[in-house]
């Protein structure tokens, strides 16, 4: 009889690690997801470095054409004064 009663306390023991141990998997298996989905999402929040070198490439070529409209100016000015 006490072996009985051995055998049915183990069999919940270990029945209920198992659901334990099957509960941990599925949220590891989850959050391994989540991070994945998040990995994705935050790659497409950010720019990459040729975008990021083109636009300042086109900022200084910008600023390269009013420093020479800045220059032309200031000539025409000097020249106009004297």
């Amino acid at each position: 009889m006490e072996l009985l009663i051995w055998n049915i306390v183990l069999s919940f023991v270990s029945a209920a690690a198992m659901l334990w141990i099957k509960t941990m998997h599925d949220e590891v298996r989850r959050v391994a997801i989540l991070l994945s989905k998040t990995r994705e999402e935050n790659a497409e929040k950010y720019v990459t470095k040729s975008d990021v070198h083109s636009d300042i490439n086109r900022v200084i070529a910008r600023l390269d054409r009013l420093d020479e409209k800045l220059d032309t100016f200031m000539k025409e000015q000097r020249s106009a004064l004297n």
